[in-house]
């Protein structure tokens, strides 16, 4: 009886987690769903032709719309930059890349017992502060007259709208996105070698380990778990990269008046929200099914993630 009512109790007190999580989570994914599968539908007057697999078929680039109202779709594109394929190289490219970073600095910091909470602070301010405040000082450090350009003797247009390229746009957007990562991967790294037993160590330097094979052998494979969280939280905030875009050029950024260099898939599906790709309760299933694709490609890389955790994560 007492553990009946005990059960009731903690329904009780789930209830409003449940009840704000099934409005707020669970419908907007289950009406995004539904919505992208809807032809021609109006978010206005929530008509729509019936159900069909045209919304992926355009923006997938598959088969093409013929409605005035759209003006374009950079979704997927073989031959020049789209949402896909910059959301795939800013993945595949910071990811790896501040991980390693990270790591390399959590286990310097880690070995300077003078400093480390120094300098622990000094690597978590990027953290705290404000992304369009970094954004613009990277604005500065890139502009064409700033201290990147005059160190170097160089005379590139990194950001300049007019006449920067892609890849010299791409390049700072991402030095930016592993600045901004970096703070949170070092904390989370250091909370992990605190909890190593120091006892593996002393073992490994009286059999004569270098501390190179001592970290290689000891400190790498303890701190699997850490490394695994980090990589799949990192691997869906990259998927999910729209701020840094913002922070860094500014929400309408583009170096040609006619496509955006600069796409990203959350990028695509704000502007179809935003009536962008033109009359906004034209668009909208087109976001959801842009929404239901990143959905899906995030689920893939997070089960591989999970999956290949299973034989080299030591718990």
């Amino acid at each position: 009886m007492d553990e009946e009512r005990n059960n009731w109790k903690a329904w009780l007190y789930l209830a409003p987690v449940l009840l704000l999580m099934a409005v707020f989570t669970f419908y907007p994914i289950l009406n995004t769903l539904v919505v992208s599968f809807l032809k021609d539908y109006d978010s206005t007057k929530g008509t729509s032709t019936g159900f069909s697999f045209f919304n992926y078929g355009y923006v997938l680039g598959i088969v093409a719309n013929n409605d005035a109202g759209i003006v374009n779709n950079d979704f997927f594109s073989w031959n020049s930059p789209s949402a896909f394929s910059n959301t795939m190289f800013i993945t595949f490219v910071t990811v790896p890349i501040s991980v390693l970073i990270a790591l390399a600095l959590a286990l310097g910091i880690h070995s300077i017992k003078p400093l480390k909470k120094f300098f622990q602070t000094v690597f978590f301010m990027p953290y705290v502060t404000n992304v369009i405040a970094i954004g613009m000082v990277f604005g500065v450090l890139f502009g064409n007259h700033g201290a990147v350009n005059s160190i170097f003797h160089l005379d590139v247009p990194w950001l300049d709208a007019s006449s920067a390229s892609w890849g010299s746009c791409m390049f700072v957007l991402c030095l930016y996105i592993i600045w901004t990562a970096l703070p949170y991967k070092v904390l989370i790294f250091l909370s992990g070698l605190e909890g190593i037993d120091q006892q593996y160590y002393d073992a490994a330097r009286v059999d004569g380990a270098s501390k190179a094979k001592a970290n290689l052998k000891i400190t790498i494979p303890l701190l699997s778990p850490q490394i695994l969280y980090i990589s799949v939280t990192s691997f869906i905030t990259a998927f999910k990269e729209y701020s840094s875009i913002v922070g860094l050029l500014g929400r309408s950024y583009s170096s040609d008046a006619n496509t955006h260099d600069l796409y990203t898939i959350v990028y695509y599906i704000m502007d179809a929200m935003n009536g962008e790709m033109g009359a906004s309760n034209k668009v909208s299933q087109f976001a959801s099914a842009a929404a239901v694709i990143l959905f899906v490609i995030i689920l893939i890389f997070t089960l591989i993630e999970l999956k290949i955790s299973q034989k080299k994560v030591v718990y």
